[in-house]
């Protein structure tokens, strides 16, 4: 492996060539505590940063092996770690001068919850920590002077007060762990109870704006109704209370702004764990759940919808539905029944983003339009199915239908942010009200068994194997080029021409998971979806792989810093609603 100071000597040696020779840096230096690997140089200073990063062997890093034994507790030490970099990248950001992106120094950008990102791994062997880079220039010249002062005076720093143990607030780092280990043991605590969801007295739900996720300031603290409240015995903070949430069916209810949809949002992002100082460390969910919307216009392939839709007049098949423009209810009908087959054991869903004709149809409409006019079997009279037989529970927001009281078996009123046990209330006044009547056929499940043909668009040729090696060409014998992946924020991703919008999966929280699903897709495309398998097989073919070999079959000549990894359910939706 070549030095630093070979390093330095081929820098100088390319000082105010063309910006292109800087690609002669390219390659693995060896520093003192660390070794520098330069993956990619960028083609131009006005053109995406280079990517490097750093490698430490454990015995320099010195972390404490208890802090990364664990899945949770790497996970937590590698988001610390990212942050702490972050932190030091910015005060050289920009401090070497150019054109262009001329001394950008970037990492990953960690919101509230913690996600296993690629910008750091924590591997047998040590850390490695991937960033960014912009190579400096005058016009398109080379600037090897201020590149030097990055390589080797601004990023020393930022390595040696970020990445070393004996650098960092210790007491800092085991809090961090001891948090990860608490919020695992409580997801465990929910298992073994049968809880969907628990929110910990005194959490803070309320988030700054409608743009920020920072906690709200002032804002009233969560505190449980006694009749849901349970106490758990967790590892390192000793006891905690709070409103736990059982299976079943839970409709939360109350008058408009009282909170309803603040307790629903924070429920549904309890699939993460959550930083210190959140206000959301203990809100913990299944970590399953699948928050459900309508969505007019996604595409819909091949999916079983007959538990709610059924008999249309123009005949159509809904054993096999498929449609370029879905409506409000057929969309909605259709995630559900994804949702069943992606394995989710929890249904998230608020009125106010519900195809109301998927969701209820009152006494009198009934009455007015006959049940053999009308092709949609309401979600009101397949929620109780839903858990009695297929074990799936629902947590609804609802403020205009009384339908849902019959169908709930616990009772939420938010009053004033307060959340109110009505349960036995409104079992008392629906003695004096009549049922709503349900009518629903038969309650079958589908086989999920459905094929998607395979994928013919793309590039000639397809990438990788399932070992991450280059294929060969069909007809030049040269690499392969796979297709060209944008992600365009939490919008959308596209593969080549085709894009996949993903704006409505709202569990989807940083863009860095979107650019993960384009690269998981990608794959998938090239290796699992191949007019034989199965959604699920195909799915569980790409996950099985990430989980053998972490981000590395699904890139190209490196693995890039900006990936976070998203959940299996984000994986199906986005398979669900490509429609190449």
């Amino acid at each position: 492996m070549k030095t630093q100071i070979e390093l330095k000597t081929l820098l100088h040696s390319v000082d105010h060539k063309s910006y292109p020779a800087y690609k002669s840096l390219a390659g693995a230096w060896k520093f003192d505590r660390y070794v520098l690997v330069i993956d990619h140089v960028q083609g131009d200073p006005f053109a995406a940063p280079s990517s490097l990063h750093v490698e430490i062997a454990h015995g320099e890093a010195g972390f404490p092996e208890a802090y990364y034994g664990k899945e949770c507790a790497r996970i937590a030490l590698q988001d610390y770690l990212v942050r702490q970099m972050s932190k030091q990248f910015e005060q050289y950001n920009f401090k070497a001068k150019g054109s262009g992106k001329s001394g950008l120094l970037s990492i990953s950008r960690c919101g509230q919850a913690v996600l296993e990102r690629s910008a750091c791994q924590i591997t047998p062997n040590g850390l490695i920590v991937r960033f960014h880079v912009g190579f400096p220039a005058f016009g398109r010249t080379i600037n090897a002077g201020e590149l030097e002062k990055i390589l080797f005076d601004f990023l020393p720093r930022c390595v040696e007060n970020s990445l070393f143990y004996r650098r960092l607030d210790q007491k800092k780092v085991e809090s961090v762990i001891f948090l990860a280990e608490d919020q695992e043991a409580l997801r465990r605590i929910l298992k073994e109870e049968k809880l969907v969801a628990f929110v910990a007295n005194q959490s803070i739900l309320p988030r700054k704006s409608g743009v920020s996720d920072l906690p709200l300031m002032d804002s009233v603290p969560f505190v449980s109704p006694a009749s849901m409240e349970k106490t758990f015995t967790l590892p390192h903070k000793g006891e905690i209370s709070g409103m736990a949430v059982p299976e079943g069916i839970t409709l939360i209810v109350g008058g408009g702004y009282h909170g309803k949809s603040t307790l629903l949002e924070a429920i549904q992002m309890g699939i993460y764990n959550h930083i210190q100082g959140d206000g959301r460390e203990f809100v913990v969910t299944d970590e399953t759940a699948v928050k459900l919307r309508a969505e007019d216009g996604r595409s819909v392939r091949n999916v079983d919808i007959s538990l709610f839709i059924n008999d249309l007049p123009n005949k159509k098949d809904t054993t096999s539905f498929s449609t370029e423009d879905a409506s409000g209810s057929t969309s909605q009908a259709a995630a559900v029944m994804e949702g069943i087959e992606a394995g989710t054991g929890l249904f998230l869903i608020d009125e106010d983003t519900s195809a109301t004709n998927f969701m209820v149809r009152d006494e009198f409409m009934q009455q007015v339009i006959s049940r053999e006019k009308e092709p949609i079997t309401p979600f009101l009279e397949r929620a109780k199915e839903l858990y009695e037989k297929a074990g799936i529970s629902t947590i609804l927001v609802a403020g205009s239908s009384g339908a849902f009281f019959y169908i709930a078996d616990y009772i939420l009123m938010m009053d004033h942010y307060h959340p109110v046990d009505i349960t036995g209330r409104v079992k008392e006044l629906c003695q004096e009200h009549t049922a709503p009547r349900v009518q629903a056929p038969g309650f079958v499940l589908p086989d999920f068994q459905r094929v998607l043909p395979a994928f013919r668009g793309g590039r000639k040729g397809g990438g990788r194997d399932w070992h991450g090696r280059e294929k060969k060409g069909r007809e030049d014998g040269g690499r392969q080029e796979r297709m060209k992946v944008k992600s365009f924020g939490l919008e959308s991703f596209s593969l080549d021409k085709e894009e996949v919008n993903v704006r409505y999966l709202e569990q989807l929280l940083d863009p860095e998971q979107v650019t993960a699903l384009a690269y998981l897709m990608r794959f998938g495309l090239e290796q699992a979806v191949d007019g034989k398998r199965s959604v699920r097989g195909a799915v569980e073919a790409i996950w099985k792989q990430w989980e053998k070999e972490g981000w590395k079959p699904f890139c190209s000549a490196y693995i890039p810093c900006g990936l976070a990894k998203p959940r299996i359910q984000e994986l199906y939706a986005c398979i669900d609603r490509f429609r190449g």
